[in-house]
């Protein structure tokens, strides 16, 4: 270090540790003392200036001496310890003579009353004589005043400087260095005397107590030797960053802090004592540090792994992890929250994974939930319902990168925090992106302060700080000034009323989206139904699954064979998957009974087909009642799991129940007599006459009805209604007997949802032959095969209307295609056109496409479908808005 122009500081090489410094001031000259500040606790003292010429002299050694080897000579030492002598530059006395140099140039002067009694001193006076003649330095005229620096010693607003430089590198000098982490630099050249501490790091520092000496923490010294050796009294650029506390936090770049890489130039002494181990990263400054986070903690690591300085001691956090533990690719088969995950190893283990550094939504401060109804954390807890929405529709069923940073060990309960167990915490990643950072970029998870030497967080911690602080200046999620979003989902588990009032709806629906919450069993799940709210539970219909072992009063019953292994199949294909539900009715309990789909698979079928169930009697009325025995037959054949006792009975011939390859069309004529208001329709068989009975009985009819026929409740038998019109007949219930008598309320013919008021004088009582016990209904109900029927009451409405125009009344041909719950699904067609009436239904966009997955109906839906697209393109009726089912963000959706 160069103190002024005639006083330096010197130290030999290092050895084992920093070497001790000692001051040499130059004898027989005198340079211009430097500006000095005024002591803080004297309040009348007063800033000393620079001398004139005195800062230059000081320039000239600082550029020829530092970092040079010089060899110094010492002539005397005073009774205070102060030595003086001559300084060469260079191994030996035949260098350069710095004092005689600063002479030449005008920069110092010879001490007064020193007189020339050595050739030394008279080279000093021989030179001094030469800078004046040629009037350099301090001699040339002019009083110098030019040479004395306008010191700033403070800024008065720190934050608008820094931003003022608009991290551009700034010129300055190392005056001083208080540890290996902060400088104090003079800032060229404006003269501006700042504190700069290095962003993102911090070096072992020297505790100072009053009235103490200074203690050093481990490697303090090095540390600042280090940083001395490098930067003090040189030449360097500072990168301002930001501001904290009146001092600057920036970069310091310099050519001789990485002298040994190929291209020295603008070498950062942050990162390289990062890498030798003197420094640690802080979190609080990592943040401003401008070339980026990732490299800081690159160099950290570097120096960890190598266990270098302080980080002598260190012990990773995965120390005692094997390879394949640290790093792995697993299969996401369920979010536990929004910060937990399990997955699926290749061994076949579950294992649960928590997200590091991150903590998910929570209930602040006073809740003001219902304390009389139990906290369901999913739904009461704000953005808890988004966070494990995001990461289910993200991870489930998919395989992700999983990469162990820490191990939490296990803690014990306190009053204030539950216990936990021993949890594995890593970074998760899919397809190169960090599930962590992006659940936390949206609003839905925070990040997890920590001490400054706690190891035990995520290897992108940085990353995740930075998401962070994107979503609070975005007003993201939990951070957003919105209202919180309330989700109010109906549990109508085992709530049997509940349950009633929901049936109708589902039973209607057809086909309805919901998510698997919970597996209780193979056969038996709790659902989330998203267009209903509510959640239910789910009773897989057409199949007896093996029973569970259940925890019932004073003892456990233990599970039948087989219930734990159809349970984690039903587990593995459906827990938390997008599915779809067909409700056929409900148990005494309130729960519903149905058909479950996932990507078109029948869960049923599927446990029946591996052999983990079989195929209960209520299947028969199914239309899935042959894959059922089908998969159940191929089953038998294996002799596996429930089926590993099984004995084919070698008597009975069992012909194995095929599914039909090819559509079979057996039209016939039939005669259409109403169309419902859901698009059913009655027909009567033409060709085995029913319908014709009424002709012949009219004659025997008409004579008999009375003039004055009486009515009462008692009374009430099945009529015939001698004209629906006056020239034909047809026999109805009677439904009501209005007072006063002359009009009777009755059902139209056949048709118990028609009624129709009549008077008494076209009533007749029918012959026993024509009673409803002995002659059955002569219309039978039927429905159109593929197609869905609009909800919208209007829509139905233009659909019903269509075909009450087209077909009432009249001859067609009808298929019967499949059967259905309630009644068969056909096809009609005109009888002179043989033109497909429920296909032109779909052409004028009256109605919608049901796609059924068997394989002989392939042709006629593709046909079905292809009528459908050409009715949306053309903006019919449905569609005269577009596909209104479709979901324009299937992020946030439920696919179809």
């Amino acid at each position: 270090q160069v103190l002024s122009g005639c006083a330096i500081i010197v130290r030999g090489q290092p050895r084992g540790g920093p070497p001790p410094e000692r001051q040499i001031n130059l004898s027989n000259i005198r340079a211009g003392n430097l500006a000095r500040r005024a002591a803080a606790g004297q309040p009348d003292a007063k800033d000393t200036p620079d001398e004139p010429w005195g800062f230059p002299a000081r320039e000239f050694l600082r550029k020829k001496l530092i970092g040079k080897e010089v060899c110094f000579t010492v002539e005397y030492k005073t009774p205070q310890g102060r030595e003086y002598g001559m300084v060469y530059l260079g191994k030996d006395t035949s260098g350069e003579n710095i004092a005689e140099s600063l002479v030449a140039e005008g920069l110092a002067s010879r001490r007064e009353g020193i007189r020339a009694n050595n050739p030394e001193q008279s080279r000093l006076a021989e030179l001094e004589e030469q800078a004046k003649s040629a009037k350099k330095g301090m001699w040339s005229e002019g009083t110098g005043s030019h040479t004395i620096r306008d010191l700033k010693y403070t800024i008065e607003n720190p934050r608008h400087f820094v931003d003022s430089m608009h991290q551009k590198p700034v010129n300055a000098i190392i005056e001083h260095v208080r540890d290996g982490s902060v400088v104090r630099a003079l800032l060229l050249p404006d003269y501006y005397l700042v504190t700069v501490m290095l962003s993102g790091i911090k070096c072992p520092t020297f505790k100072r107590e009053a009235d103490a000496p200074e203690v050093p923490e481990p490697f303090a010294a090095e540390a600042k030797f280090f940083t001395e050796s490098r930067l003090l009294q040189r030449d360097v650029q500072i990168v301002l960053e930001s501001c904290h506390n009146q001092n600057i936090l920036g970069t310091i770049l310099h050519p001789a802090t990485c002298a040994s890489s190929p291209s020295p130039q603008n070498g950062n002494i942050t990162e390289l004592l990062l890498k030798e181990g003197f420094a640690r990263c802080v979190d609080w400054s990592i943040a401003v540090y401008t070339r980026g986070a990732d490299k800081l903690r690159a160099a950290e690591r570097f120096a960890k792994e190598r266990k270098l300085r302080i980080w002598r001691d260190y012990v990773a956090p995965t120390a005692n992890l094997d390879q394949k533990d640290k790093q792995f690719v697993a299969k996401v088969m369920q979010v536990l929250n929004a910060d937990a995950i399990v997955v699926k190893l290749n061994s076949g283990d579950h294992k649960t994974i928590h997200l590091s550094s991150i903590r998910p939504p929570r209930l602040e401060g006073d809740s003001t939930q219902d304390k009389n109804r139990k906290l369901r954390p999913l739904y009461d807890i704000p953005y808890m319902f988004e966070a494990r929405e995001f990461l289910r529709k993200k991870l489930i069923g998919k395989k992700v990168n999983v990469t162990v940073d820490y191990i939490r060990p296990a803690s014990s309960a306190t009053e204030t925090v539950p216990a936990f167990s021993e949890r594995t915490c890593a970074t998760v990643s899919i397809g190169g992106i960090n599930i962590a950072e992006a659940l936390v970029s949206k609003g839905l998870a925070t990040v997890i302060r920590y001490r400054q030497d706690d190891d035990q967080r995520s290897s992108h911690y940085d990353e995740l700080l930075a998401a962070e602080a994107r979503a609070i200046k975005n007003g993201k999620g939990l951070h957003s000034k919105k209202e919180v979003p309330i989700h109010r989902v109906a549990d109508i588990s085992g709530d049997t009323q509940k349950a009633k009032q929901f049936l109708p709806f589902l039973q209607r629906a057809g086909r309805s989206e919901a998510v698997v919450e919970y597996v209780f069993s193979g056969s038996r799940l709790k659902l989330f139904m998203p267009k209903e709210t509510c959640l239910i539970t789910f009773l897989l219909a057409g199949i007896e699954c093996p029973r569970g072992a259940r925890n019932l009063p004073g003892l456990v019953q233990e599970g039948e064979p087989f219930s734990e292994e159809a349970t984690h199949f039903t587990k593995e294909l459906v827990l938390q998957r997008e599915v779809e539900v067909e409700v056929e009715s409900m148990d005494k309990a309130g729960n519903f009974i149905g058909w479950l789909h996932i990507e078109g698979l029948n869960l049923s079928v599927a446990l029946v087909e591996h052999a983990l169930s079989k195929v209960h009697f209520t299947a028969e009325r199914s239309p899935y009642y042959k894959a059922l025995l089908a998969a159940e037959e191929a089953a038998k054949q294996k002799k596996e799991k429930v089926w590993s006792h099984y004995e084919e009975t070698p008597v009975e011939e069992v012909v194995p129940v095929l599914e039909e390859k090819e559509r079979t069309a057996n039209y016939k004529p039939v005669f259409v007599t109403e169309i419902t208001d859901d698009l059913h329709f009655y027909v009567q068989d033409v060709e085995t006459g029913k319908g014709t009975w009424l002709g012949p009985a009219r004659g025997a009819q008409r004579p008999r009805v009375p003039s004055q026929p009486r009515c009462s409740g008692a009374q009430r038998g099945v009529p015939s209604a001698l004209g629906c019109p006056p020239s034909s007949g047809a026999r109805a219930p009677i439904a009501g007997c209005p007072a006063p008598l002359g009009a009777l309320p009755t059902p139209a013919p056949s048709l118990p949802s028609q009624k129709e008021t009549l008077p008494a004088t076209r009533l007749a009582a029918l012959p026993p032959a024509f009673s409803a016990r002995v002659l059955p209904a002569q219309a039978t109900e039927y429905k159109f095969a593929f197609i869905q029927v609009p909800q919208d009451d209007d829509a139905r409405a233009d659909a019903v209307d269509s075909v009450v125009r087209d077909i009432q009344n009249t001859q067609c041909l009808l298929n019967v295609e499949h059967l259905g719950p309630g009644c068969p699904h056909v096809t009609l067609q005109f009888a002179d056109s043989k033109s497909d009436v429920g296909l032109g239904l779909v052409k004028e966009g009256l109605v919608m496409v049901e796609v059924r997955k068997e394989k002989q109906f392939q042709k006629v839906i593709t046909e079905y479908l292809n009528a459908q697209e050409t009715a949306k393109s053309a903006r019919l009726n449905l569609w005269r808005y577009g596909d209104f089912r479709a979901d324009d963000a299937d992020e946030f959706g439920y696919s179809r």
